[in-house]
């Protein structure tokens, strides 16, 4: 089997373990804190990378795009959920906001004729985001509250979205390694500004829990998953790759209930089946432009 055939596969597999570093880290620092401190480490993991294997530097202008890149991916899309959940929005409606990033990034990539869609793949998506529900409705439950920290949810998928439409369309050119150095010195920059603006004065406990989320989400998540998903959104088409998404609530429901010992009924089974049936449609085919 082609290594390029397993790259969308761990890339689920790792993201699906992005819970470990809200439900271990933010007890312990605010929000934009811990990203902060978490694109600070990842910065130097990349610059430790470049020093050894001296890729080219991009152009200002392909700079530029991926610093937009960054600041929707990563310091957007993470920052509004990472405060929504501090703020006490529910995890449940959290997950199934940002779970319709993959029928919406579809939707917009066909209406902007980057991407065709044959009729089994739209019932595929929709089969996916119904698979999500009943794995969040299957778990813990879909409780509709968290106020106003509901808008962070949806501005963390609307930045996710148009972050994963942007890099497709405009972030491609550059060395992967010096392209997302780039997108995380913005998002260094911005998650820092809010840190020092809503929580200059919330000091860091650290402890073993910490270190070790903050470790997980640096190594495996900002540094090998985000290159994974570069290498994805560079071959493939963007309605594909988001698909994969669908896969990542069932994950984290299997590995809450291995490692946390949280509930996972029939109900959520179901859906992780119903999910990956979905995922498997729009995997079958369509026509790209």
């Amino acid at each position: 089997m082609r290594v390029s055939l397993l790259i969308p596969w761990v890339f689920v597999l790792l993201w699906s373990t992005g819970f470990i570093g809200a439900k271990l880290g933010l007890p312990y620092c605010g929000p934009f804190t811990f990203l902060a401190i978490r694109m600070a480490l990842t910065l130097l993991c990349f610059a430790g990378l470049i020093a050894v294997l001296r890729p080219g530097w991009p152009t200002l202008a392909q700079a530029r795009r991926q610093w937009a890149s960054g600041g929707m991916l990563h310091a957007g899309y993470l920052g509004g959920l990472f405060a929504a959940i501090k703020l006490g929005v529910p995890a449940g409606l959290a997950a199934l906001i940002v779970g319709l990033q993959p029928l919406l990034t579809a939707l917009l990539a066909w209406r902007m004729g980057e991407q065709r869609f044959a009729p089994p793949q739209w019932l595929g998506l929709l089969l996916g985001l119904a698979g999500t529900t009943l794995v969040i409705a299957g778990g813990k439950g879909l409780a509709l509250a968290g106020g106003a920290g509901v808008a962070f949810v949806v501005a963390a998928l609307l930045l996710i979205t148009a972050g994963t439409l942007y890099q497709k369309r405009r972030g491609q050119g550059g060395h992967p390694l010096t392209g997302a150095f780039h997108q995380y010195l913005s998002a260094f920059v911005i998650t820092g500004a809010l840190a020092l603006v809503f929580e200059r004065h919330q000091a860091v406990e650290w402890s073993g829990r910490f270190v070790f989320a903050l470790g997980w989400s640096v190594l495996m998540l900002s540094v090998l998953a985000i290159l994974l998903l570069l290498r994805m959104l560079r071959d493939g088409e963007v309605g594909r790759v988001a698909a994969y998404l669908y896969l990542v609530p069932g994950l984290t429901a299997l590995q809450a209930w291995w490692l946390f010992d949280e509930r996972l009924s029939p109900l959520a089974m179901g859906g992780i089946v119903l999910a990956a049936a979905g995922v498997a449609l729009v995997l079958r085919g369509g026509r790209s432009r």
